[in-house]
């Protein structure tokens, strides 16, 4: 919930601008709702794909304040976030609850990127694993191997999340390991290894380079570096150079 309309659309025109002659990777901006139709027009000859920050499960109907994928489509979004760490613990969305959405967009073609992670008590009572992968198996129980091309996992650890604390990229790549290993079960190996696993969790330039290394670490759900677009580019700098 950053930006006005005007700021939004010019830190999109900057990003735009700023990644023209990168290639090699896949660079997303989840605007605030409010400003996602303004903000297509400012990206629609660029590189830049246009996604939304949620999506409601349901096509229509008395769902007030919600948002449908039917809508999303007509703003241009291709892609939608699903489970992102706020919205399961400052509005207290269900494991169950994020299935049914990353379901739905699935199913209405979206790229939908589903968000993972533990908070610091999970993670300090060596729940972890427990906690991540829990929520992977929940959220993709109704997915079909043949649906998983259209899937993201974001693995973003709660306790890293807009505090300046990173997951050194050795503990990252572990957790990043056994998501692959996790899909590897629920589905077949080449599904697992074409699956792309973003690392989210205050990446910045300073660490993007060593984050991109780790061999499962296939990119970046950004946060408050994105609000600059000299880091954001430099973020997707990291990523097409390594």
């Amino acid at each position: 919930m950053n930006t006005d309309l005007e700021s939004g659309m010019l830190l999109a025109g900057n990003v735009a601008d700023a990644i023209e002659d990168c290639e090699g990777c896949d660079v997303i901006i989840y605007p605030p709702f409010p400003y996602l139709q303004a903000i297509d027009s400012v990206i629609t000859l660029s590189n830049l794909t246009l996604g939304a920050q949620n999506m409601w499960h349901e096509d229509e109907g008395a769902y007030t304040g919600e948002v449908s994928g039917s809508m999303l489509v007509e703003l241009g979004v291709t892609s939608v976030l699903v489970g992102h760490s706020e919205r399961r613990h400052v509005m207290c969305e269900t494991n169950d609850l994020i299935a049914k959405k990353t379901s739905s967009g699935i199913k209405q073609q979206f790229q939908v990127e589903l968000c993972v992670g533990e908070t610091l008590q999970e993670r300090e009572a060596g729940n972890t694993l427990d906690v991540v992968l829990g929520q992977i198996k929940t959220g993709l129980a109704d997915i079909d191997s043949s649906e998983m091309e259209g899937l993201v996992i974001a693995y973003e650890p709660v306790w890293a999340i807009g505090t300046g604390k990173t997951a050194k990229p050795e503990d990252a790549q572990t957790v990043h390991a056994a998501i692959r290993a996790c899909v590897g079960e629920l589905f077949d190996d080449t599904i697992a290894q074409a699956l792309r696993i973003q690392y989210g969790g205050s990446v910045k330039p300073e660490n993007a380079t060593d984050l991109f290394a780790c061999p499962d670490i296939d990119g970046a759900l950004v946060g408050g570096a994105s609000l600059s677009s000299d880091t954001f580019s430099a973020i997707v700098s990291a990523a097409c150079h390594t």
